[in-house]
């Protein structure tokens, strides 16, 4: 029978759609059987979520309980019902354990929590409501991946594929000719209060900040970044952290703030360090367990810089579908955010 595994957000999948082999032991003879509309959950992750009802007929490991109707109930309402934060805490509370990396929630204590339950017709409505939306919201989703997509095939294009084919029109610099890093320090003792971004702060992809901390309440050394710097994420470079800066602030020390020179704008320099040539040059450290850009071999990196009016071309053309990208990205958090809250106010 198929192998299944139960997902935080995704519910229960096809292990192969996850691993795409199967890693399991030899031995299945103490797996559990799982029928279509089970409601299948991960003892020992029940607290965060790990449940979901199956859309399969399967097996599961023996560190899988396996939950079967005893009453008509409407299987999406449920799924639903077993993913809100009230019942969730019920879970929590009914898990043993000395920490939460040993929290298990055995069937005898989830035996005894208490479930309200409308009539089935009014399951039924809910379940349709809410199926309407999760199709809204994947569409959404789609709509995110696809410009995103769609940007770094542009960024490919634009970048390298144009560049070769008008050589007339470009100049091949060293990176350190077109950028140098700011190694300008701050001083908490200094006085001066600026934002500070933390590695985190950057959504990955977009460049937007999501936040930022206290510059003051920071006891190690960072990096001041001055507005029209371009900002990097040297830790993991392949998790795509940069952004613009449009005002002074403070970089952790995992982010590298980029002096554009008289070669490039600020803009396009952004644009550039997010191309696959400079992350594949980015990350080329490797052997550690927390790869890191190296300087030393992104500074000898070539690189075809266009003149300026062109460059200003480049950079419209791309944000406007950056915008584009941010605008979507928004729509999709609402839904989202709309959905967990129209779950709150149903499951009182």
């Amino acid at each position: 029978m198929e192998l299944l595994s139960v997902t935080m957000n995704g519910g229960v999948m096809q292990r192969s759609e996850i691993e795409g082999k199967d890693n399991s032991s030899e031995d299945k003879s103490n797996y559990k059987v799982v029928r279509k509309g089970d409601m299948v959950y991960n003892s020992m992750r029940m607290w965060q979520g790990a449940n979901g009802v199956s859309s399969y007929d399967g097996i599961v490991s023996p560190a899988y309980t396996v939950l079967t109707a005893k009453i008509p109930i409407c299987n999406e309402y449920f799924a639903a019902l077993f993913k809100n934060y009230k019942l969730i805490n019920e879970f929590r509370k009914n898990s043993q354990g000395m920490t939460s990396d040993t929290w298990n929630l055995k069937y005898p204590k989830i035996e005894t929590i208490k479930v309200y339950l409308p009539e089935i017709a009014e399951q039924e409505k809910v379940a349709s409501m809410l199926v309407t939306l999760d199709k809204r919201i994947a569409i959404q989703a789609t709509l995110v991946e696809q410009l995103k997509k769609y940007k770094r095939g542009l960024l490919s294009y634009v970048f390298e594929e144009m560049s070769v084919s008008n050589d007339a029109d470009s100049t091949a610099y060293l990176f350190s000719e077109i950028a140098q890093r700011r190694k300008e320090k701050y001083s908490p003792d200094s006085g001066v209060e600026y934002p500070c971004i933390e590695l985190e702060h950057i959504e990955p992809g977009t460049g937007r900040l999501l936040g930022s901390v206290s510059s003051t309440m920071q006891s190690s050394i960072k990096t001041v970044a001055r507005s029209g710097d371009v900002l990097f994420g040297k830790l993991r470079p392949y998790l795509r952290k940069f952004a613009f800066a449009e005002q002074d602030i403070v970089c952790s020390s995992e982010i590298w703030a980029f002096i554009p020179s008289e070669y490039v704008i600020p803009q396009y320099l952004y644009y550039l360090v997010q191309t696959e040539h400079f992350l594949r040059v980015a990350n080329i450290s490797s052997g550690t367990k927390m790869p890191r850009a190296e300087w030393a071999n992104i500074e000898k990196e070539l690189f075809d810089i266009p003149c300026i009016p062109t460059q200003e071309k480049i950079v419209s053309i791309l944000e406007a579908i950056d915008k584009k990208i941010c605008t979507s990205g928004d729509s999709l958090r609402m839904l989202m955010n709309f959905r967990e809250g129209l779950l709150q106010q149903l499951f009182i």
